[in-house]
C-alpha cells in the first residue's frame, strides 16, 4: 500500500485554478465548525495557502473545546493567522469583524440523533441563525453554509442523481429526521436573511464523503469496513447491502467550497458530492479486497439506518458553472484511508451523514 501525504493533496488544492485565492488576500474567515472533519481539512488547506502563497488571511474558529484542537491539530496554529475562540455557537452568538463567513459546525452524530433530536435540531437551527445575525452587520461579507444532501429526504430509487431542484423533504413524522429537517429549517433561514437583510449566502449540500481525517467506529459504513479490513477481520454489512451511496474525497471537496467561497455564484444553492454510485454490499467487498483478507459478508438484517435507500447527487450545476469535477476515484480514497489511519491521523468524532 503507498504511503499517502497530505503534502500532495494541499499541492492539489493550492494548484486548482477554480479557487480565487486573491480573494482571501488580507481577509478575515470565520470558520465554524472548524474541530470537525470538513473544518479540519479547510484549515489545513487555507493555512498552506498562507504558508505558501502569504496571503495574509486571519482566521478565527469558534470551539467548545479548544484545548483539544491544540493537541490534535496544534501545528495549525504555527504560522499564528488561526485564532481559537472558546465558544457554544448554538448558546452565545459570534463576534468580530469578517470578510468571509464559513459556517460548518453541526451536530451530526448517529447516537445524539437517535436519542437526542431536540438537541440536534436546536443545535442546528440556532447556531446558523446566530451566524445570520453577525452577517447582517458586516458589510460586504461572504457566507458559506454547509448544509447536507439530508434535506431532499428518501431519494426516489429511480432518480439516479438528485438535482437541486427537485422538491423532496424528510418524513415530518420521523424524529430520526431531526438533522435533515434542521438543515432545512437552517436553508429557510439563509434564505430569509439574504431577502430581508442582503446577506450574501450561498448553501453547499453535501453528501457522502471519505477521505483521510474520516471519524472511525461511527455511524459510518466505509469507515467501519475499512477497521474491519485493516485488522484482518472479515468485512460486516450488517443490513441488506442494498442501499446506495457515493463519495467524494475530501481534497476535492475543499476545491469545490473554496471555489463557493471566493467565485461570484449565480445559484443560492448546490450538491457537493460525488455521482459515481456504489451499493453498499460493492463498497465492502471492495474494501476487503483493496485492503484486507477479501473476506466480506452480508448480515440481511433490517436496515435501521437514516437512510436505507439511494442517496447520490446530481452535480451537473457545480460542474456547467465552474468546471469542477472530483479528481480521486473511490479506490484511491479508500487507500488513503487507510494509509492515514496507519499514520494515526483518523479519529472517532462524529461528522455528517
Amino acid at each position: 500500500m503507498s504511503t499517502w501525504k497530505l503534502a500532495d493533496d494541499l499541492d492539489a488544492i493550492l494548484a486548482a485554478p477554480q479557487i480565487d485565492w486573491e480573494a482571501l488576500r488580507h481577509g478575515r474567515l470565520l470558520l465554524t465548525g472548524g474541530t470537525g472533519f470538513i473544518g479540519r481539512w479547510l484549515l489545513e488547506a487555507l493555512q498552506q495557502a498562507n504558508d505558501r502563497l502569504g496571503l495574509e488571511l486571519r482566521i478565527t474558529v469558534p470551539s467548545r473545546q479548544p484545548e483539544a484542537f491544540r493537541q490534535r491539530a496544534g501545528h495549525l496554529l504555527a504560522n499564528g493567522k488561526l485564532t481559537l475562540a472558546p465558544l457554544d455557537l448554538a448558546a452565545t452568538p459570534p463576534d468580530g469583524e469578517f470578510t468571509h463567513i464559513i459556517h460548518a459546525a453541526t451536530d451530526a452524530s448517529a447516537t445524539l440523533n437517535e436519542e437526542a433530536p431536540l438537541t440536534v435540531f436546536r443545535t442546528i437551527v440556532r447556531g446558523t441563525e446566530h451566524v445570520l445575525e453577525l452577517a447582517t452587520v458586516q458589510s460586504g461579507v461572504k457566507l458559506l453554509f454547509l448544509s447536507s444532501g439530508a434535506v431532499y429526504g428518501q431519494q426516489p430509487p429511480e432518480l439516479a442523481g438528485i438535482p437541486e431542484h427537485w422538491n423532496g423533504s424528510p418524513d415530518l413524522q420521523v424524529a430520526r429526521n431531526a438533522y435533515g429537517e434542521a438543515k432545512r429549517a437552517a436553508e429557510m433561514l439563509c434564505a430569509i436573511y439574504r431577502k430581508q437583510f442582503g446577506v450574501d449566502v450561498v448553501t453547499a449540500r453535501i453528501f457522502s464523503l471519505l477521505g483521510p481525517f474520516l471519524p472511525l467506529g461511527t455511524h459510518f459504513a466505509a469507515g467501519n469496513f475499512i477497521q474491519d479490513a485493516l485488522s484482518g477481520r472479515e468485512v460486516i454489512v450488517r443490513g441488506s447491502g442494498r442501499a446506495v451511496r457515493s463519495y467524494l474525497y475530501p481534497g476535492d471537496l475543499v476545491v469545490w467550497l473554496l471555489t463557493l467561497l471566493t467565485r461570484r455564484n449565480k445559484a443560492a444553492a448546490y450538491n457537493i458530492g460525488s455521482e459515481h454510485a456504489v451499493s453498499i454490499a460493492e463498497l465492502a467487498r471492495m474494501t476487503s479486497l483493496l485492503l484486507g483478507n477479501g473476506q466480506f459478508s452480508i448480515l440481511g438484517k433490517d436496515d435501521t439506518g437514516w437512510n436505507p435507500g439511494r442517496y447520490v447527487p446530481d452535480t451537473s450545476l457545480i460542474r456547467n458553472e465552474f468546471g469542477l469535477r472530483e479528481s480521486i476515484p473511490l479506490e484511491t480514497a479508500l487507500a488513503n484511508t487507510a494509509s492515514s489511519i496507519h499514520q494515526g491521523l483518523c479519529s472517532r468524532a462524529t461528522g455528517s451523514p
